[in-house]
């Protein structure tokens, strides 16, 4: 693999005389700007502590681990200390936000006897520390320690769990910390609140061969990482569902030699600077497929959510081969990338054989002959069973990707099988789709095949659910996205206001107007991008396809002109030389100012669709605009309740 880097580093040893070890030592990382101070305590246990602009974000916690039996991290010994200034620019396989992305950060290792490191890092976005060990034989981790303090009245949106057994697909409930008692746990991410107003976003990346970190209440100013144990027995109850019926009271077991994950404190002082935090990226390991090149991103005509539910045909709509004709034609026409076969192609349990409705051969034949590729649906258990014949099949079959579903855990074992389907899968030149999934931790950074993934309250929820209010949709891209790619599956052209919204399976419709669902495609990050209605639908739509055929899903530059968790949220983004800007309230209406010199010189002509004048009443109306503008002017754009505002500038 072949990349640019620009680097500077400077590095300085330090050497700690042992007779002074025993006594409490306190060292100081700042960030590059700054403006982030973390101090970071060595006396009895080690702990650290955060300030922003010289205001306490993170109180004194405690971090440690046990490992065979040994805590490391009580009356630490250290041994020398290692610090390092980088900045350098990455440019990442798949661009989700930006095509460079600036890694800047000050680095301090403490070398503890008993071969492990903790390595520490200061943005001037964020904190993160993780341990690494050196040690020859394997070894067994017992607990992860992290109590983090908080300042009083912080706080929280928090993505509360029921088990370890999760899609991790949960709504964000804004509380006190304080109010957590200790049988109240979430997933991550998840968002703080400072009284002051600084957001302190708590994450991870770089998990591998070890479980994912959730967090839990304790009744005061603090949360408790915990995680699940490795899995020593399981039930299957059907072909999706595994559950664990017996935990481990360790976590894993382990090479000796190897960094652990990196824990994540995203730091923001305004709302937008959220949008654009990387540290997730940036602390993931760096891609290891050789040639890259093969992975391309797009969009793609999605058949189950719409429920197959074509009309105005001479066949009988379904899964069968005629109906996916159909939608490759749709898709072929339009310019979309890809469609995907979800549940029904194959006999529950046994991916090799397709149902008999299903002619695949014929199939991917026709899609390869319309230049549209075809990704399938898969469970993860199905897959795991019959790996090498259906990886073969699939291979030979020239499938473009798999979306694989129902994991619905991090422990160890899970989190290893994340890894072998994204090795795999390169080494078979597939994307991978993961639903039924944790959060990202970096695994789409080594593996930039892993092009997105679920684990985020999506439209499928509105065929059986109310919880994709505009509320909610104004949320998650401030904490979930935080972390990656979200296959959220927008573009819903059956649109409805909160009092008209109804639950339907089969022609199921969204909350919000239908520039609500527009906007997603510029505000939302996923790489791999669904159109989850009905090719029926949007062939009555060619207004809207006009914009859905041409917005990109990577992006060159990414600006936050206006920004409020859980209200409102504006994004520019741009690709080779277009822009596209997207803006998405709750149910709130309001103006928004819209600055446009970020554009630059020159003469320009803008298409945009704006909420209709009777959107509040018929959440489908909108209005579609074409003028000149330059980068001086400002315009004053409305969004409906529940509403959006999307456009689409190119230099004349």
């Amino acid at each position: 693999m072949i990349y640019k880097v620009i680097l500077t580093s400077i590095i300085s040893i330090q050497y700690l005389i042992p007779q002074l070890v025993s006594s409490q030592v306190i060292f100081d990382l700042f960030s590059p700007d700054n403006k982030i101070l973390a101090h970071i305590k060595i006396a009895d246990n080690i702990e650290f502590e955060v300030m922003y602009d010289s205001l306490i974000i993170i109180e004194y916690s405690e971090i440690s681990m046990i490992i065979n039996d040994n805590l490391i991290g009580h009356n630490p010994k250290i041994k020398k200390k290692i610090t390092n200034l980088i900045n350098k620019v990455i440019y990442p396989e798949v661009p989700e936000k930006n095509s460079c992305i600036k890694d800047n950060y000050n680095d301090m290792q403490l070398y503890l006897k008993g071969n492990v490191v903790i390595n520490f890092r200061a943005y001037n976005n964020g904190f993160a520390w993780r341990f690494e060990t050196n040690m020859k034989e394997n070894i067994t981790v017992n607990e992860e320690g992290l109590h983090l303090n908080l300042p009083q009245q912080s706080k929280i949106w928090f993505p509360e769990e029921e088990q370890f057994m999760s899609h991790n697909e949960r709504i964000y409930l804004y509380d006190t910390v304080s109010q957590l008692s200790s049988d109240r746990f979430c997933s991550l991410p998840a968002l703080v609140e400072s009284n002051d107003g600084i957001k302190v976003l708590i994450t991870e990346s770089g998990l591998q061969d070890y479980p994912g970190m959730w967090l839990q209440g304790t009744g005061e100013n603090s949360l408790k990482a915990i995680f699940p144990g490795v899995a020593l027995e399981e039930e299957q109850s059907n072909d999706r569902n595994v559950k664990v019926t017996k935990y481990a009271d360790y976590l894993a077991k382990t090479s000796g030699e190897r960094t652990f994950p990196w824990r994540i404190l995203a730091i923001a002082e305004n709302d937008g600077d959220l949008i654009t935090n990387q540290l997730s990226y940036l602390l993931a390991e760096p891609c290891v497929i050789e040639d890259p090149s093969w992975i391309k991103p797009g969009k793609v005509a999605w058949d189950w959510w719409n429920d197959w539910n074509i009309y105005g045909v001479d066949f009988k709509a379904g899964v069968n081969t005629e109906t996916y004709k159909y939608y490759i034609d749709f898709a072929s026409q339009y310019g979309i990338e890809y469609i995907i076969m979800d549940e029904g192609w194959y006999e529950l349990g046994d991916l090799m054989k397709a149902v008999p409705e299903i002619d695949m051969k014929e199939i991917l034949k026709y899609a390869d002959s319309k230049n549209v590729g075809v990704i399938l649906w898969v469970i993860w258990k199905t897959l795991d069973d019959q790996w090498e014949e259906a990886f073969d099949q699939f291979e030979a079959w020239g499938i473009k990707g798999i979306k694989v579903d129902f994991m619905q855990r991090d422990d160890q074992g899970m989190v290893n099988y994340y890894h072998r389907v994204a090795e795999e899968a390169a080494n078979r030149k597939m994307l991978v789709d993961f639903h039924g999934a944790y959060k990202p931790a970096g695994l789409r950074r080594k593996f930039p095949n892993v092009i997105t993934r679920e684990g985020v309250v999506g439209l499928e929820n509105v065929k059986w659910s109310k919880k994709n209010t505009p509320d909610h949709n104004v949320t998650i891209p401030f904490i979930r996205m935080v972390a990656g790619p979200m296959d959220y599956t927008p573009g819903a052209m059956i649109n409805a206001t909160e009092k008209n919204f109804a639950i339907r399976w089969s022609e199921p419709m969204s909350l919000g107007t239908r520039c609500h669902q527009l906007a997603m495609y510029v505000v939302y990050e996923s790489p791999l991008q669904m159109l989850c209605d009905n090719p029926s639908n949007y062939y009555k739509e060619p207004e809207c396809m006009e914009f859905l055929s041409a917005v990109p899903t990577v992006w060159d530059t990414t600006i936050v002109i206006s920004a409020s968790i859980g209200e409102h949220i504006t994004l520019a983004r741009k690709r080779g030389e277009e822009w596209y800007i997207g803006a998405m309230t709750n149910w709130d209406s309001r103006d928004i100012e819209l600055d446009l010199s970020f554009i630059g010189e020159g003469n320009y002509s803008i298409d945009y669709y704006q909420d209709g004048i009777n959107a509040d009443h018929h959440a489908a109306d909108y209005k579609r605009m074409n003028n000149s503008v330059t980068s001086t002017e400002k315009m004053i754009i409305h969004l409906a309740s529940g509403g959006g505002w999307i456009a689409r500038i190119i230099k004349n």
